[in-house]
């Protein structure tokens, strides 16, 4: 059995913004401190929340060791260096190793995409780069490439894949996974409706979108379930669901920044081509956020 990189909740963290569009690492700074205030179980930066496809080598590099440097071991920090390109990958991903990251969230190659074959190559090739946990990352809406069960039990082998992030959206290949891979891999949940439900498949916990502004809740779901009190843990989830659903009603990330920026954040705005919110869904947010008392 591999033993998980964390339990519970990990936040996928923002990347605050100036208004000039540079790293805002004062307020990451805040937030950070913030988020383990809160009982957040780990912290994943520069992921897809955190923007990075927009962040430049210097400032991608940079937010992993501002995060590892203010998280000072209370927390772990998983560092995002996924790429289409593996030799960018394991570039990526030895730097974020050296400058102290704990493991690596690496999502599936995207655009170019690969067959399975190309995913036993490229992850294989990063895994054999490092000496940290690697948790690869499966979104096919956004890659358009998927993880198959088998693929996984055969990368599961490897002693640097750790787990997965499954963000498929798709129980069925959850159950499938489980099957597959048993002890051998370590599932986290990636969708925020689906936190219990993959749980009870044998989750670990969630890396995730919601605990930006709700960390406490989003520790506690997993923790109660975890704990035995799938009731409380239940609840937990139901009681999210609007929030969950309005934090997805444009592209991630651009509610949950405006949502920070409502709660009194200074998050900025996000890196173009993402833009402002569209009214009718930024008054949906806003009753969201209402209704769950953090405005």
């Amino acid at each position: 059995m591999k033993r998980p990189v964390f339990t519970g909740a990990a936040v996928a963290i923002i990347t605050p913004m100036n208004t000039d569009g540079s790293v805002n690492y004062d307020e990451l700074g805040r937030i950070i401190d913030d988020q383990i205030a809160h009982s957040t179980d780990a912290i994943v930066i520069c992921g897809t929340t955190g923007e990075s496809p927009t962040l430049t080598d210097e400032e991608h590099t940079e937010c992993i060791r501002y995060t590892v440097k203010k998280a000072a071991g209370r927390v772990p920090v998983i560092a995002g260096t996924g790429s289409n390109d593996t030799k960018y990958a394991i570039w990526l991903s030895q730097q974020a190793e050296a400058d102290g990251a704990d493991a690596l969230l690496l999502v599936t190659p995207y655009y170019n995409k690969t067959s399975q074959a190309g995913l036993l190559a490229h992850y294989t090739a990063i895994a054999d780069a490092v000496h940290i946990p690697c948790i690869l990352y499966n979104v096919p809406s956004r890659t358009g490439c998927n993880l198959t069960p088998a693929t996984l039990a055969e990368l599961a082998k490897h002693p640097n894949i750790n787990a997965v992030k499954e963000a498929s959206g798709n129980i069925s290949h959850v159950a499938e996974i489980a099957a597959a891979c048993g002890d051998s891999l370590n599932i986290y949940s990636g969708n925020d409706d689906q936190i219990v439900p993959l749980l009870a498949l044998g989750g670990k916990g969630v890396i995730s979108v919601l605990s930006n502004v709700a960390p406490k809740q989003t520790h506690d779901m997993v923790m109660h379930y975890l704990n035995g009190d799938t009731k409380a843990a239940t609840k937990l989830q139901l009681d999210a669901i609007e929030l969950i659903s309005a934090l997805f009603c444009e592209v991630n990330p651009i509610p949950v920044k405006t949502a920070l920026n409502e709660m009194g954040y200074a998050v900025g705005p996000c890196v173009a081509p993402l833009c402002e919110m569209e009214p009718k869904n930024l008054e949906t947010l806003r009753t969201a956020l209402k209704n769950y008392g953090l405005i």
